[in-house]
């Protein structure tokens, strides 16, 4: 049976059910504030990428409901209202959004993306922004951090077939992109990415011919721009790099190679093979043929790879990256932060799920002498900063740790992106916000960037700010 997706209704049955009482009890217009953020880094590391705000701006804007649906949902929860019924099927989101830009890094517990508008408005899209920002985000980082160990060396994203589910490999390879990939082997991104998908051969391409000698010829002959031959399906020493010698030795002679070539390995130990292999290619004047490792690769076995000298300078990682692997959810939340002009904070027994209640914008701190990220500081949207006086911040659970800033000047890191119900924003190409990252995390001192026990970035609250939480909390207890 043949199932079209509605993402409409690709949210938890609660918003629903909120929305209905909202709507009786007379609260749906109370203008309400929510932030989504994450508590912690993923993958232990020492910043979080943004991804996804381009879905999120297209969900925004497609967010409508059909008789179809209102049927549907009054068949299975009669409970709903007709009144509500009928405002879903004239619904259209007139709210604000402002967002971190995709491609820009942010810490834990700063707005990803702030939603103020109409409650029954800004609480019913909560799901779905979660789902695409968290996914998309998870995987941008992960791929930045491969990006970061691979050091300068060209990463194609070849995970689709482990990816969890098409939808997920097709939007995970968007992110892998974002976060710093030479492309990916998804045939279906081409149309979104603007761009060539990227990939070799199988072993069974390999097996399907009576020789690996005449798989190679058959495979650059029709393949002369994309000449990469997996070299490891019977012995990649003494059989597979050789016959690719001899392939890549007649083609070049007699004009058949017309872009690069090369050879993958996709098994073993990479960093003796490769380098063996290396050998072998520089002693036959191969000395332009690239190396292309795969096998479940990740920064952690790029970076040790690298340290033991592997002569590889094109990595396909698959699994390890569309899956993120070792944090399998980016845990990003969804909270109110004000209703009706009042601030809200949610109080947890666990310190690190107490919320930052208000409006709030976040400002990035700058050195002017070396233009690289100090600090970052949350602040009320009224808020300003004057640049020219000096700036004291202070962490906002040890608040005896103090700093004064001085030479500085502070950008605001999240934009207007939906005013009124109306989109205000230009959405970036995929390239600008790939080189958007390369900016970020070249302001980055590298102790942030460490894979291991990086440093923690601070991200402090402004006087007022604090105050305002210490009095919510105050008022709690």
């Amino acid at each position: 049976m043949q199932f079209d997706r509605k993402l409409q209704l690709a949210t938890d049955l609660y918003q629903f059910t909120m929305g209905n009482v909202y709507l009786q009890d007379g609260k749906a217009a109370e203008e309400a504030v929510f932030d989504a953020f994450i508590r912690e880094n993923p993958f232990g590391g020492g910043y979080t990428v943004v991804a996804g705000l381009e879905q999120v701006i297209d969900y925004i804007k497609g967010l409508r409901f059909t008789k179809a649906d209102t049927v549907l949902l009054k068949k299975n929860h009669p409970e709903f209202s007709e009144e509500f019924l009928t405002y879903l099927e004239n619904f259209k989101f007139e709210g604000e959004i402002y967002a971190v830009p995709e491609g820009s890094i942010i810490f834990p517990f700063e707005p990803i993306i702030r939603v103020k508008g109409p409650l029954i408005q800004a609480q019913l899209v909560e799901t779905t922004i979660l789902s695409i920002i968290n996914h998309q985000t998870l995987i941008a980082t992960k791929a930045a951090r491969i990006i970061e160990e691979a050091r300068g060396d060209l990463v194609m994203e070849f995970g689709l077939r482990r990816a969890h589910g098409t939808e997920a490999g097709y939007f995970g390879a968007r992110a892998a992109v974002i976060g710093g990939c030479a492309g990916t082997s998804v045939v279906e991104t081409e149309a979104m990415l603007q761009r060539p998908s990227m990939g070799t051969m199988s072993h069974s391409f390999i097996l399907s011919y009576d020789t690996e000698i005449e798989a190679f010829e058959k495979f650059v002959k029709y393949n002369p721009d994309n000449a990469i031959l997996l070299v490891d399906t019977y012995n990649t020493l003494e059989q597979g790099v050789p016959n690719a010698i001899a392939v890549f030795h007649k083609a070049l002679a007699e004009g058949g190679i017309t872009g690069h070539y090369g050879i993958r390995i996709d098994s073993g130990d990479l960093a003796y093979l490769s380098g063996e292999a290396r050998k072998l290619l520089d002693d036959a004047g191969l000395e332009d043929a690239g190396i292309v490792a795969s096998s479940d690769l990740d920064e952690y076995l790029i970076k040790d790879l690298k340290s033991q000298g592997a002569k590889i300078n094109s990595w396909g990682v698959g699994t390890k990256l569309i899956t993120a692997y070792d944090c399998p959810a980016l845990g990003g939340v969804y909270k109110l932060a004000s209703i009706d002009g009042k601030p809200k904070l949610k109080v947890s027994n666990d310190p690190g799920k107490i919320t930052n209640p208000g409006c709030k914008k976040v400002f990035r701190i700058y050195g002017k002498s070396n233009d690289m990220a100090l600090a970052d500081l949350m602040t009320l949207e009224h808020e300003t900063i004057d640049v020219n006086e000096p700036l004291v911040i202070f962490h906002p659970v040890y608040t005896w740790k103090k700093r004064t800033i001085t030479n500085y000047y502070v950008r605001e890191i999240m934009v207007p992106i939906f005013e009124a119900g109306k989109c205000v924003y230009d959405t970036p190409s995929i390239l600008e916000i790939q080189a958007h990252l390369r900016d970020e995390k070249e302001g980055l001192w590298p102790a942030f960037k460490r894979m291991i026990n990086p440093h923690v970035y601070h991200v402090d609250l402004s006087q007022e700010l604090w105050s305002l939480k210490q009095r919510l909390l105050s008022e709690v207890e």
